[in-house]
């Protein structure tokens, strides 16, 4: 759904709804941005207690009613209503497959199914983006290309109930070979106090923050270029394609190379790659620009949870995943939000290049305050001192 969205979604609030305000379509991103942020962190909390598999169901029953929404509704209402489904839902789905992948695999392998992970989603939101384009462009904004998303909601439905099993025995396997952790306060220590955490938090913000500008922008800017809807679509599939295929390969680099390094290497290359985009007028530069920016973030994307999950014990995993979850999605509102804003007052261009300064300013706070590898029973001891 996701990919449905990134390609069409503005064409869609301007051409079926009459909106020209650039905050006012990129208000159906805050409210993914939110209401996912939020699911993220009930998810991680009800996670041992409610079970993962229960979670997922939940997530995929959530998701049923959205692609009808957007296929038929005549309202911009229900299009905010729908994104808040589409959020809730993410957050318990996703969330769910990243911590039961983590329960499953021992450390060493953590980066590297969370690349498998993250691969299949973006990629599927890369083939998707094109899909809708090229639907849109052959047969209309709607209601075909929504159409779609209502098929893969009920095949993860289906899939879930079929063959998935819950992972809570790992969890309590793996928990047992380490000694309790003194760590309190989760939320506080993810957020602001533990070093390591705070710091891939901010990053993982910031990401998000300039993903929901492309998300928003870059199509808004593509069609002020004269550029067709299904080339479009093909711009901005290169970018989450690049990032998920990528991140079979750098998903395992978080588990070789020192994750601090990936980190500030990946969150420069957005930055860089952002503020080159208002000089791109043809598809040449476009290109190197989608391919770039899906680099840097595969880079960072499995690094992300891998090192998370480094960084906390067994039993608070689950809780510590949900908070930074919780701030990395918020960054899709903060994004929409700050972007829109900008682009309303100065203009598009300006808009970009103030986010690709804030994605940079995201990679030195990574290089300045985040300590080198350090494991869960050393931070707690070390960390504040």
């Amino acid at each position: 759904m996701i990919g449905l969205e990134r390609s069409i979604f503005p064409q869609f609030a301007s051409e079926v709804f009459g909106l020209e305000s650039k905050v006012a379509i990129l208000s159906f991103i805050v409210a993914f941005g939110i209401s996912k942020a939020a699911a993220n962190y009930f998810s991680g909390k009800l996670a041992n207690n409610l079970g993962r598999k229960n979670l997922l169901i939940l997530g995929w029953i959530i998701a049923l009613p959205v692609p009808l929404i957007l296929a038929f509704t005549g309202s911009w209402n229900w299009v905010i209503a729908s994104n808040i489904l589409l959020g809730m839902s993410q957050g318990l789905t996703w969330s769910s497959t990243v911590v039961m992948k983590i329960d499953l695999v021992g450390e060493k392998d953590r980066g590297f199914a969370m690349g498998l992970n993250e691969f299949a989603g973006y990629f599927a939101v890369g083939v998707f983006a094109f899909l809708s384009g090229y639907l849109a462009q052959e047969f209309g904004i709607r209601p075909y290309p929504f159409l779609l998303g209502e098929i893969i909601a009920l095949l993860g439905l289906l899939l879930t109930f079929l063959f998935v099993k819950d992972t809570r025995k790992h969890v309590e396997m793996e928990a047992g070979k380490h000694s309790e952790t003194s760590m309190k306060g989760i939320f506080w220590e993810t957020t602001f106090r533990n070093k390591t955490l705070s710091s891939i938090t901010q990053a993982g913000l910031v990401n998000n923050l300039n993903d929901g500008m492309i998300w928003g922008l870059l199509p808004v800017l593509l069609v002020s270029l004269q550029f067709e809807l299904d080339q479009v679509g093909l711009i901005a599939a290169i970018y989450p394609t690049v990032w998920g295929i990528s991140q079979l390969f750098t998903g395992k680099m978080a588990d070789i190379f020192p994750k601090k390094a990936l980190l500030f290497w990946g969150m420069l290359i957005q930055g860089i790659a952002i503020l080159i985009l208002p000089l791109a007028a043809g598809y040449p530069l476009l290109i190197i620009i989608s391919v770039s920016l899906g680099i840097g973030t595969a880079i960072v994307y499995p690094t992300f949870l891998a090192a998370i999950a480094e960084a906390t014990h067994p039993r608070q995993r689950a809780e510590s995943i949900g908070t930074f979850r919780l701030w990395r999605d918020l960054g899709y509102a903060v994004g929409a939000v700050l972007s829109g804003i900008t682009a309303d007052i100065f203009g598009i261009k300006s808009a970009i290049i103030f986010i690709g300064l804030i994605t940079i300013a995201s990679s030195l706070v990574i290089q300045g305050r985040m300590p080198k590898r350090i494991k869960f029973q050393e931070v707690n001891e070390l960390e504040h001192t």
